[in-house]
């Protein structure tokens, strides 16, 4: 098949639908133009007439007189063969992951006959229920609401599906479910449906790979897919890919060795012929530059009808505003003509097999090193924990315009900007469960590491919940479109509410409580199986390295009951806004009760599944303990202190727990786990303030059985804290019945408990040698942990639960304080963190942002920001601004960020009331 890049970048009006408004959808042509005459332009003094046919999307054929233009050295023959014999199929050649957020209805109309084509040719698999549904929203598209006689005659003439009679009757009863459904919102529904198909915009390009297997690559918007058969068995990311080439019959990827993890560095496919080599590497370079291009290189000054060079050209509008609705509004207009012959012409610039296409910069312009999020790999440059590096861009007239545009457009309702909330968090909610249910489901397949009645636990479990959320997201996504206007069916009735979609899917929520309350079992057999199986255990620490899988593991099986506490308190906003009157109160105030009933059934379980997340990351992370899990332990308190040794105070990790208080050094080996020095249990224990003693600001010593250590907080907040939960532990450690299991380790030493400990550590402590612990993994370094050593501060347990309230989601604009441009990204706070994406479909952090220390407040007068909704966070000299969307949204930014920027709002009682610094210091 070959590819002709054509000039004509307009649609003609392909028939019309009943009840369809005409949309002449997004010209690209100059004022004055017309599509026949655009087409003819090109180098008329040099070519010749031609008419060519081309098939649209509807299935009609239009005749167009072009002039064409040919290489004047070659023969005509040889260039183009029997022309008037070939058939032109314009079709959709870039695939947004969302096509539902297309702007024009015309333009969603084209890709959902485009989504047409594919399921009558099989491209587009999927059950024969979903065929059915697609099939019926089809159906209500092109002729409206149901009725008996005209469906059977329109599906007697019309072949929607290749097993279209074994589903008739299907096709028809789901049909009778669309009444009132206009042709936008069908045309919605297919491309939402369609869209979360695993073959969605999937193009085949058979090949084989080193050990000859046939497999099938295929190229999406977010990198290079492999395909056994119809099954998907990896994809690369685009951030994962160095550069692309070929040679001969071989397709080469080059990935980047310290991103990919245990893969290698390069792979190598083998295709039947240079040329099948060649069309895909060039449709690879095509979608890398159409999805991730932000510059526009210059035009060709004439345009070329036939080439044999990549027919993308850098010449249309959507490159400059980056996957944005805009852009994807545009995707329909850069086409290609799938030929029954072959073309040949003059090469182009685009024929270097060996040009690397990833050489353009994405607007965070991130290096490499940071490209990988938080991890800092040795001899990089310095943690985004001590340098929070986040790109800057240039100034942006027409983002800010859109958002204007926007503000001025779309409902200022609060309750529209809570549920907007509802919906922004449930995305990302559902990004999360895929982290289980498609990435590491496909590690462990993979390397066939989870034994099956560990699978069948895990999956069984959470894929319920995950179809049911995906159904609730969809529901929300479309009340939100309503309510903002995007269709005109929010004419026929009142959709400015939220409470019937909520209180339809809180009361369906209590089908799952079976399935929540076995996330206990779930959590502690997949802790025992890592411990029990190695290969179980590699895989799972190496997938914890990988992008997606951007918080420890074992806390995306936490979210589900999380979720809960979510939507309870988004309602109780809803419930305490609306007037008892109100025609939404009664809905929210129902599915409110709904959700605090099994909230509350699942209360305990969810401080007893935090803890013990908490006490397995930990686990990993420290070495030199053993069995920390241990029955009846809690975590109460980590952070950073500084303690009194032989040469003076020496930072060190400290750890409390019930029975026992940990403190540790931070290792120089590419683990950045931290080493335990001392375990001191609580039986016995006292801890008075000493800061007059030793002279030291902010000073504290700890009386143990076996030994005694002084210490040092970074502030006065800092040290009533530490005071307080150390002394509430040991109450806590008196009362209780149970001795602790755990005892000194020999080595530690036994000192008197009135000797002060100040040890000398060793140099092999202190500057280890590269020694087996160089051949683990790499550790993420944006965990609480490291960020509390990194800035001097601590964080509890409570301040842990809190922050699972505080999660929030949705795009904001950002800053730097020397920029003049505002940069639109997609912003999730969970973890004491913010992490930053381009859009919300991304499946991975570009970089993330841990608040722990920052300040939050508005700008000052000397920060010159003369917007509304801008906030400011700042730690010492790194500073950013962001731009909220309403003043609902600007204050929840403001409320979650508080409570993880700063601890001293959940501050000791020890500490007396009054004007604090946020940041504790």
């Amino acid at each position: 098949m070959g590819e002709i890049e054509g000039s004509y970048r307009v649609l003609q009006t392909p028939g019309t639908r009943l009840g369809a408004q005409f949309n002449a959808g997004i010209s690209t042509l100059e004022p004055g133009q017309s599509l026949s005459a655009n087409m003819a332009t090109g180098a008329k003094s040099h070519g010749r007439g031609l008419q060519i046919r081309v098939l649209g999307l509807d299935d009609s054929q239009e005749f167009f007189d072009i002039e064409v233009w040919l290489e004047p050295t070659k023969p005509i023959i040889k260039q183009v063969r029997r022309p008037t014999n070939t058939l032109f199929r314009l079709s959709v050649k870039f695939f947004p992951p969302d096509p539902g957020q297309l702007q024009e209805e015309y333009t969603r109309y084209l890709f959902s006959l485009q989504m047409k084509r594919d399921l009558m040719e099989g491209r587009l698999t999927c059950t024969e229920n979903t065929g059915a549904l697609l099939a019926s929203h089809l159906v209500q598209s092109e002729i409206g609401d149901y009725d008996d006689m005209a469906d059977r005659d329109f599906l007697r003439v019309n072949k929607l599906l290749p097993y279209q009679d074994r589903v008739l009757e299907k096709i028809l009863d789901l049909h009778r479910r669309h009444m009132g459904q206009t042709p936008a919102e069908s045309d919605f529904q297919v491309l939402e449906i369609a869209r979360k198909l695993e073959m969605y915009g999937v193009r085949f390009h058979p090949a084989a790979d080193r050990e000859g297997t046939k497999i099938n690559l295929a190229v999406a918007h977010m990198g290079l897919q492999v395909f056994q058969g119809n099954t998907k068995i990896n994809t690369f990311n685009w951030s994962k890919i160095r550069k692309l080439s070929f040679k001969r019959k071989r397709f080469l990827i080059k990935l980047h060795p310290e991103v990919h993890g245990p893969h290698q560095d390069t792979l190598e496919f083998l295709m039947a012929s240079r040329d099948q080599c060649k069309i895909f590497w060039k449709n690879c370079v095509e979608h890398h530059s159409f999805f991730r291009l932000f510059d526009q290189p210059q035009p060709k000054s004439k345009a070329i009808l036939f080439t044999r060079g990549s027919s993308f050209r850098y010449r249309f509008e959507a490159l400059h505003v980056h996957l944005s609705a805009k852009m994807y509004a545009l995707c329909i207009l850069h086409v290609i003509f799938d030929c029954n012959v072959v073309i040949s012409s003059t090469g182009s610039a685009m024929d270097s097999p060996q040009l690397s296409p990833f050489v353009t910069k994405s607007p965070l312009c991130l290096s490499p090193s940071f490209q990988m999020s938080t991890l800092s790999l040795p001899g990089q440059a310095p943690s985004p924990l001590q340098s929070p590096i986040l790109s800057e861009v240039g100034s942006n007239a027409r983002l800010e315009e859109e958002e204007e545009g926007r503000r001025k457009r779309y409902p200022t309702d609060k309750a529209y900007f809570i549920a907007k909330e509802i919906l922004t968090t449930e995305r990302t909610y559902l990004k999360d469960l895929e982290v289980i249910t498609v990435w590491f489901r496909s590690a462990v397949i993979k390397e066939n590491a989870m034994p099956e009645g560990l699978m069948t636990l895990l999956f069984s479990n959470i894929d319920p919940i995950y179809e049911f959320h995906r159904g609730f997201l969809k529901e929300i996504d479309q009340r939100l479109a309503l309510w903002e206007g995007r269709s005109n069916a929010h004419v026929k009735g009142d959709y400015q509410r939220i409470g019937d979609v909520m209180l339809r899917n809180m009361s369906a929520l209590k089908e799952f409580t079976s399935y929540l309350q076995k996330h206990d079992e779930v959590l502690t057999e997949l802790e025992k199986a890592t411990k029990r199986l190695k290969k179980l255990e590699t895989v799972y620490k190496e997938f914890e390295l990988q992008k997606v899988c951007y918080l420890p593991l074992n806390t995306f099986l936490l979210k589900p009951i999380q979720r809960l506490m979510h939507y309870k308190l988004i309602l109780e906003r809803l419930c305490k806004h609306y007037s008892p009157a109100h025609r939404d109160h009664d809905d929210c105030k129902d599915a409110l009760k709904e959700v605090a009933d099994i909230a509350a059934q699942l209360q305990s379980s969810l401080i007893r599944l935090e803890n013990f997340q908490k006490l397995t990351e930990l686990q990993r992370d420290l070495i030199g303990i053993e069995n920390l899990t241990t029955p009846g332990r809690e975590f109460i308190r980590e952070g950073c202190l500084y303690k009194l040794t032989k040469k003076g105070l020496q930072q060190r990790m400290f750890f409390l727990f019930s029975d026992m208080l940990l403190y540790t050094s931070k290792g120089v080996t590419a683990t950045n786990q931290f080493k335990v020095h001392g375990q001191l249990p609580l039986h016995g224990m006292i801890v008075e303030e000493s800061e007059n003693e030793w002279s030291v600001p902010h000073c504290f010593t700890i009386y143990s059985a076996q030994r005694t250590i002084v210490v040092a907080a970074s502030s006065k907040v800092e040290m009533g804290k530490w005071i307080e939960d150390l002394n509430m532990a040991i109450d806590m450690a008196k009362k209780s019945q149970e001795k602790s299991n755990i005892f000194l380790d020999a080595g530690l030493g036994d000192r008197s408990s009135d000797e002060v400990s100040l040890e000398q550590e060793s140099e092999d402590d202190m500057h280890s040698s590269r020694t087996s612990l160089d051949k683990q993994t790499h550790h993420r370094a944006n965990t609480t942990m490291h960020v509390c050593w990194h800035r001097n501060t601590s964080v509890s347990m409570s301040d842990h639960s809190l922050a699972v309230e505080n999660q929030l989601s949705g795009y904001l604009l950002r800053k730097f304080k020397n920029s003049n441009g505002w940069q639109k990204l997609w912003v999730v706070f969970t973890n004491f963190c913010l992490f930053f994406y381009k859009t919300h479909q991304d499946d991975f952090p570009l970089a993330s942002l841990p608040l722990l220390g920052y300040t939050v407040c508005t700008p000052e007068e000397s920060d010159s920001i003369h917007k509304e909704y801008v906030f400011k966070l700042q730690f010492k000299s790194h500073v950013y601004f962001f731009r909220a969307e309403s003043e609902y949204t600007f204050e929840r930014w403001m409320e979650v960020i508080k409570s993880a920027a700063s601890t001293t709002g959940r501050m000791s009682l020890l500490i007396p009331k009054g004007p604090m610094e946020i940041n504790g210091n």
